[in-house]
């Protein structure tokens, strides 16, 4: 039976997941391990990974490789969250981690986390019709989702991590003085203000997950339909009871372990935030996170039960939604996809790209023309900014950063590396940006006056060429010279000429190499 890991590499602390799987829904645990390391300790004051935590990092990670050996794991993934996200110096860790402990370490953004833990959440409840908040307390960042059934509606991440709070406003090993108690609400409270998911939000179930979520309901237990909760007006007289007291007296007391005793406080301070904006009585503690997400996406996709339509089609309803905020032209840009993706399919003995690739070349198109919203001339290049700042749920950072810079490259210049954005992709990013950028370039030419006057279009590779042929009705001679004009980072890429012609093949145009680019 094969056995799969989860390592999460949190910033107040790094945990290990080992699980065996029957099927997909029959799994049973064989290990589970955690490491004090906090990574998050100084990082968000001075934005660097200090040497001593990375180091630790390296070693509870070589101890974690050589446990997954022993126990016979054949999957596994680990994640890296806020505090190396943050860091400047994060790439030593994640280098370190390959070379030193060969592990392979994904450096996920906040709407990853929420993905990972909402996936967790509905292994073990049903929300049936009711709305439901997903509250992820971290030690970097707090990830808020509104969920419905078991449909992701919204996300966000605030850097509200118990770790970054504590270390911003607290002082080591003493009480909590009233002024930096009522500096720390107002600042949790000033942030949330900036969270649109909770304006007007009518809430029926409210979910807490993560260390400190857990060790609360064990001091403020409530009971609840859901399971284990925890009581909000019990957790804030606790609060007040807990930031009176020196940190050795709330260990002694609490029987609280060391790295939780001084970020246990801030993280009751967010809870009770959140619980009063929302309404909340009770947070039901389900007691899954992070690495139970990560297990649930290996485990689906060993025994393919992974609804892969189902995650790219909430991924595009995303980048719809995306395209809706900045008032783009939406038919243009779904046309655009569908010719997009047919050529795709069409030219795969030439770029030899796959499913995943396809994905991405669908979602640059949706977004292409977003950059409209800032201004026409330059779109392109304020479309790569927004994509780029964004968050899309279900997206890896490379893969975000691939898309957008597809986006990017749909017009004007090529790519290139003096471009900041196309630079900081690896070598085989690179690659896929040129082939698809390509792509893109032909499949929007198409579709030059947003008319949707070339319905489909066909293409034919043919020893050193590429024939391109419009179908649709009308005058097509405008769209073919277009794409015919923008044909040439295709005949770059793919080393291949170029020829567009009409259905009835005549009127042919040649690809001309088009003026010089401005960036």
């Amino acid at each position: 039976m094969p056995r799969f890991a989860a390592i999460d590499v949190g910033s107040n602390a790094m945990r290990l997941r080992i699980v065996e799987a029957t099927t997909a829904t029959d799994i049973r645990d064989i290990h589970a391990d955690r490491a004090a390391v906090r990574l998050g300790r100084d990082v968000f004051l001075t934005g660097r990974l200090a040497p001593s935590a990375i180091a630790d990092a390296v070693d509870a990670l070589k101890s974690f490789r050589e446990t997954m050996r022993t126990h016979g794991v054949e999957s596994y993934r680990a994640v890296a969250t806020s505090a190396v996200r943050d860091a400047n110096n994060g790439e030593v860790l994640v280098e370190r981690a390959e070379r030193e402990a060969g592990v392979k370490l994904d450096v996920i953004e906040g709407v990853e986390e929420a993905r990972l833990v909402r996936s967790a959440v509905m292994r073990v409840m049903d929300f049936g019709a009711r709305r439901g908040l997903l509250v992820d307390v971290g030690g970097g960042s707090v990830e808020l989702t509104l969920v419905t059934g078991e449909s992701a509606r919204q996300s966000v991440s605030l850097p509200l991590g118990t770790v970054r709070l504590a270390e911003a406003f607290l002082e080591r090993d003493v009480a909590i003085s009233k002024e930096r108690s009522a500096l720390l609400s107002e600042y949790i409270e000033r942030l949330l203000t900036e969270a649109r998911l909770l304006r007007g939000a009518h809430i029926d179930v409210t979910v807490a997950t993560g260390g400190n979520a857990e060790a609360i309901a064990q001091l403020a237990p409530a009971k609840s339909e859901f399971g284990p909760a925890l009581d909000v007006e019990v957790m804030r007289a606790l609060k007040t009871v807990l930031a009176a007291m020196p940190v050795k007296d709330r260990r002694e007391r609490y029987n609280l372990r060391g790295d939780r005793v001084d970020v246990i406080v801030p993280a009751a301070y967010v809870l009770t935030a959140i619980a009063d904006a929302v309404g909340a009585k009770e947070m039901i503690t389900p007691g899954v996170g992070l690495k139970d997400g990560i297990l649930a996406d290996l485990v689906d996709r060993a025994f393919r039960v992974w609804d892969e339509r189902g995650e790219s089609a909430a991924i595009e309803a995303e980048a719809f939604a995306l395209g809706q905020r900045y008032r783009f032209d939406e038919e243009h840009a779904r046309h655009v996809a569908e010719l997009s993706a047919s050529l795709f399919d069409q030219l795969q003995p030439l770029h030899g790209l796959g499913a995943e690739e396809r994905s991405w070349l669908r979602l640059s198109a949706i977004v292409h023309d977003i950059g409209d919203f800032v201004g026409y001339e330059a779109h392109h290049k304020h479309t790569y900014y927004l994509v780029s700042n964004s968050e899309l749920m279900g997206l890896t950072p490379e893969a975000k950063e691939i898309i957008a810079n597809v986006a990017r490259y749909h017009r004007k210049a090529f790519p290139d590396l003096t471009h900041p954005g196309f630079r900081k992709l690896d070598r085989r990013g690179r690659t896929v940006v040129r082939k698809l950028s390509a792509i893109l370039r032909i499949a929007d030419s198409f579709d030059r006056e947003h008319l949707r006057k070339v319905e489909s279009a066909d293409a034919t590779i043919t020893g050193d060429s590429v024939v391109f042929r419009a179908h649709g009705a009308g005058d097509l001679s405008l769209e073919r010279w277009t794409a015919s004009r923008k044909a040439d980072l295709f005949e770059e890429v793919f080393e291949r000429k170029v020829r567009v012609e009409g259905a009835e093949d005549v009127g042919t145009f040649p690809a001309r190499p088009g003026p010089a680019r401005a960036d």
